[in-house]
């Protein structure tokens, strides 16, 4: 009976070896495979930022166009300048920071002007919506469908 403790005692440190061995092998595992997520994000904000950043200079560049349109010094001709100025300084604001700053900024600001921000916020939601909805439409006709099959409704074919 004697002989059996220490080879169970040596059982036991194998058993513990063995367990804290596959322990750090896991732990291992999980931060190769969070640092591959946190890596994978981080190019997806960027590509995401960067077409935000895109998509608000093609904003800029159409208020310039518009604002081409109108008779040089016009009040209409100016608003549109100063509009088309202040969007193409926001894409490249957009351009020259990290996510978590422009999350930082835009809390900050919420914090200091919750009624404008939540006008911006409110605009921008409808701004998203109709560029979906035309979007969907855009698609729906290239496709082939007209607004009438989109909404269930049969076309008429007596005229």
């Amino acid at each position: 009976m004697t002989t059996d403790q220490p080879q169970k005692q040596t059982d036991r440190s194998e058993v513990s070896r063995a367990a804290q061995s596959a322990k750090t092998h896991i732990k291992d595992q999980v931060g190769e495979l969070a640092e591959g997520a946190k890596a994978e994000a981080s190019r997806r904000a960027d590509a995401a930022k960067e077409t935000a950043a895109s998509e608000v200079g093609d904003v800029a560049s159409a208020l310039r166009r518009a604002a081409d349109e109108f008779r040089d010094g016009s009040p209409q001709e100016r608003t549109f300048s100063q509009l088309a100025d202040g969007i193409a300084d926001v894409s490249d604001t957009i351009r020259g920071k990290d996510l978590g700053e422009m999350v930082r900024d835009v809390s900050d600001f919420a914090r200091r002007n919750p009624a404008p921000f939540l006008a911006g916020a409110a605009l921008m939601g409808f701004a998203a919506v109709r560029f979906t909805r035309a979007s969907q439409a855009e698609q729906a006709q290239s496709a082939g469908y007209t607004p009438a099959t989109l909404s269930g409704r049969q076309p008429s074919t007596s005229h």
